[in-house]
This record gives C-alpha cells, structure tokens and sequence, in this order.
C-alpha cells in the first residue's frame, strides 16, 4: 500500500499514472517542480488518508476538484504555478484540518468564497496572482491562527474588512496590485493596528484613500511596509518601519508628509478631524457616550480590574472540563498561581525530568487538564546565553503548527522563575523508553517505523514548509517524546535557528554530541541529517 510518494524537483514529463487516482492509502504527495501535465479535475480522487499534496509548479490545468473537501486529514494543499482556471471550490471549508492553501500563480476567477472563513486551522492563504474578483470575504478575520495572508495581484475591490484586525497572529499581509480592472479603496481600517506581530505590510497599487490610522503607532514588530501609489494624505505613523521605510514606499500617493526627506513637513493643522477621530474610537468604543467615557478616566479602570480579576477566578473554578489556557492571556497571574500549587512550588516529586537549561515537571491544573511545565534552573535565566535559549524556544515554537511537534500552550518570562507550559506526552522520551529493556521490547519495528516518519515529516516540514525555514540542531532520542500510541513529537527548540533565504547560515557545533557527519556545517545543508544518525544507533 503506497502511502507517501515524492517525486520533487525532478524533471518528469507526461501525465499522471492512472493508478494514483486510485490508490486511497495516500497519506503524502508531492510531485511539485517538475513538467508535468494533464487535468487536475480527472487525474486524481479522494484520499482519505492524505495529510500533504504538492503539485505546484507543473504545467497541469482544468480546475480545482471539489474532492479535495473530502480529504478531512488534508493539512497542506499546494497548487501554486500551473495553468488552473475556474474558480476556488466553496467545498474547501469542509477541509477542517487545512493549514496550508497556496493556489498562487495561475488564472483562477470568480470570488474568494466565505466559506473559506470555516477552516479554523489555517495559517497561511495564498491566493496571488490570479484574476479574482469580487470583495475580500470578512469571514477571513475569523480565523484565530492566521498569520500569512497574500492576496496581492487579483481583480479585488471594495474595502479592507475591519475584522482582519481581529487576526492578532498575523506576521505578513500583502493586498498590493488590485487594479488591473478595479480597485481596493477607502480608509486603511483603524483596526489594523491592532496586529501587533505584524511584519510585512504592503498595500501598494490601490485606490485607498484618506489618513494612515495613528493606531498603528504601535506595530513595533513591523519590517517592511509599501503604501505606494494610492491617494493617501496626512502624517505617517511614528513606529520605526514606517520612519525607516526607502523613499518609494510612500511615492504617488495624494498628500503624506511627515519628518522624512521624501516627504513635506505635516503643517500644524494636520492632526484635525480624521486623525483625532481615530484615536477617539479607539479608546472609546466600549463606552456610549463623553459621560461615561469621562467616568471611565476617574474611577473606572480600578472598579474594571477588581471585578475582572473576581470573575476569572470564578471561571477558573466552574470550567472543570475547559482548557486553562483560553484564560492565559485574561489573567497570566491565575495561571501561574494554579501552576504552582499543582507543583506543590515545584516540588522535585513531580518533577519527570532534568536537562541541561532546566527540569520538566508534571502538573495537573485546577481543570483536570495535565500539562508539562519546563522550568529552567535557578539563577541560569539570569545569563545572556540562557535567556537566549529560552526565547529561542518560544520564538521557533510560536511560529510551527504540526501534529509531530509539541505543543506550547505557554510561558512566563520573569525575573525570580521562568518556565514553558507544554502538552504532556504520556510515555516520556525515546531515550527513557529504550534504557528500559521491558519497554524497549514492547517498542516492536512497526512502532519504531512509525516514530521515524513521525520525526521525518516534523523534519521536513520546519526545513520546507516554514517561512521562515527553522533549524532544530538538536535531534536525538532524548528530544523525541511519545503520546499514548507512540506518536512522535520533537521537542526542545532551545538551540533552534530561524534560516534567512537571502543569505549564508552558518554555525557551530550545538545540542547533544553524538554522530557528526564531515564537511562544512552550513545550516542551508540540512544539519538535522547530520545528527539524524543518532537516533537510529539506539535502534
């Protein structure tokens, strides 16, 4: 039975095999970059196991089959750079675990269906680059874990959904280019500012019109932004990207100024009307009126904290059955607080295991939700070279999304006791598991197989699948923990690198000792293969 089946950057000519349309174990396809032809509507079926298909980057045509919503274990779906036309079927919302849909770079018509709106998981849509139309569907901003979102270079018009800003993981936003036959317009939605994380701002090519939201003053996290070539007036925002942006980020546009050498001097005049109506409705939209908003300045903010830190606490004790960390970002200080007390203060009794920056401790919380809580050693936070491993942690972690990795749930950063709050992982780590010859028997071929795909797809989908790329640089049995059935996580990104695709990576030797193969150690050759021997020496 053919589960996985990659024939990747090759030179393939011809159609699909026949056979492939039925052959229902797939669980991973990739014949992307080849030279490839025939109609995706006919060439292939429905898969029920498929988790990953790849078929950008051919010369195939016809259109997007409404099977692919049939495919409930569908996490990435790739069909970038070929010759599809027809529109995006509304039957890809029923695909509940997509967390990857790039249709990119083909010809693609008709709207952006609502329906996408329904795929909770999703992180990254790419839609470029094709001849869409119609307005971008607000249900977008429904989606909780989106942070890539590409839209640029489509036939879109209408306005920017306000309910974007409610995408509070969003890293890279690109609607630039809708004007070949009609155009994105109106105010940039003073909402946007509240995408804290983002990194990549770009609206350039449009028709948008009026004052730049002063609520994006404080998009520190911003890198690059374009807001050339539309109608846009007054004062640019303070925050760094903005004041450090190149000249033509802000070129034929109707009238910005600011304290730049491209741009006029703002007269005094400028910060009326549209740019005091902003900042207004960003602090007052809770309340109904000047009164209460003057209330609200008095007394308010005190009455507001006593009552919400009261409420938390009880939600704490009636959700018996919840997950905790829904309230992590409510009342940090509740969770922590419950932390500790199922630790007994970090008792060394719960502790499950010791490693070089820290110890793992087990912890049942007031919920009934178990946990795995890393806690590093005291007084080594306190160090540059720790503290960087801590927040490399969190840094590599907050930006993957797979089923063979672990899962963060949390962290505390401070200045007496810093830990991360993980999934807890059943029967441990390999290593533990094959020092105990009893287990080490149960863990027949089939189970260590299976451990070996699990940490392979973890592999490839950090080195190939992650934008940025990451580098784990520590694999090992020790850093592989199981769940109940053997299902393989990686874990531990504290010597973990974030790869730049524009340039050299290079680095030392780090994690744990074991086979290293010879030659240079350029991260952009895949390390992890190189230390991948280590795992299967215990087997």
């Amino acid at each position: 039975m053919l589960e996985d089946f990659c024939a990747s950057n090759n030179r393939f000519t011809g159609t699909i095999p026949e056979g492939l349309k039925n052959c229902t174990s797939l669980s991973r396809l990739r014949l992307d970059r080849n030279n490839l032809v025939g109609n995706i509507s006919e060439d292939f079926g429905v898969y029920p196991n498929l988790d990953y298909i790849d078929l950008s980057y051919n010369n195939f045509h016809g259109q997007v089959s409404t099977n692919w919503g049939k495919c409930q274990r569908l996490t990435s779906l790739k069909i970038s750079n070929c010759h599809v036309t027809g529109v995006i079927p509304p039957e890809l919302g029923e695909s509940a675990a997509l967390h990857y849909l790039d249709l990119s770079s083909n010809k693609l018509e008709g709207r952006i269906p609502n329906e996408l709106g329904k795929l909770k998981s999703l992180f990254n849509l790419t839609l470029s680059f094709n001849s869409l139309s119609g307005k971008i569907p607000p249900e977008i901003g429904s989606l909780p874990d989106l942070s890539y979102l590409d839209l640029a270079a489509n036939n879109l018009s209408g306005t920017i959904p306000k309910q974007l800003g409610k995408c509070s993981k969003m890293l890279y936003l690109n609607l630039s280019n809708n004007s070949f036959q009609n155009l994105l317009s109106g105010e940039i939605p003073w909402q946007l500012g509240n995408l804290i994380k983002l990194e990549v701002f770009v609206l350039s090519h449009n028709n948008f019109t009026g004052f730049i939201p002063s609520t994006m003053d404080q998009m520190q996290s911003l890198r690059i932004v374009d807001l050339s070539y539309n109608e846009l007036e007054g004062p640019i925002p303070k925050s760094k990207a903005f004041q450090e942006a190149p000249p033509e980020a802000f070129t034929h546009n109707k009238g910005l100024c600011g304290n730049r050498p491209s741009l006029m001097n703002c007269p005094p005049s400028v910060n009326t009307t549209k740019d005091r109506k902003h900042l207004i409705l960003l602090i007052v939209l809770p309340v109904s009126g000047a009164s209460f908003f003057l209330t609200i300045l008095i007394g308010f903010v005190c009455i507001l904290r006593k009552e919400w830190r009261k409420s938390m606490r009880n939600k704490l004790i009636d959700s018996q059955q919840g997950n905790l960390f829904t309230v992590w970002s409510y009342d940090g200080k509740l969770v922590y607080e419950d932390i500790n007390g199922a630790t007994e203060g970090f008792n060394a009794k719960y502790c499950i295991g010791v490693g070089g920056h820290g110890s793992v401790y087990k912890a049942k919380l007031s919920t009934g939700q178990i946990v795995a809580v890393k806690k590093l050693h005291p007084l080594q936070y306190t160090r540059s070279d720790d503290l960087k491993t801590f927040e490399s942690e969190i840094q590599a972690l907050n930006k993957i999304r797979h089923r063979n990795i672990v899962k963060l749930h949390g962290f505390c950063l401070h200045a007496k006791q810093s830990f991360l709050v993980y999934e807890y992982l059943e029967r441990g780590s390999l290593a533990r598991i094959l020092d105990n010859a009893e287990q080490a028997t149960e863990l027949d071929w089939s189970k260590r197989i299976n451990i070996v795909k699990g940490v392979v797809n973890a592999l490839c989908y950090m080195h190939h699948d992650c934008k940025p790329p990451i580098i784990h640089r520590d694999i090992s049995s020790s850093n592989i923990l199981l769940d109940r059935k053997y299902e393989a996580r990686v874990s531990d990104f504290g010597t973990a690198r974030l790869i730049k695709l524009d340039s050299s990576n290079w680095t030392g030797l780090a994690g744990t000792y074991g086979y290293i193969a010879p030659g240079n150690m350029n991260l952009t050759t895949s390390l992890e293969m190189q230390t991948f021997p280590l795992l299967f020496s215990y087997f």
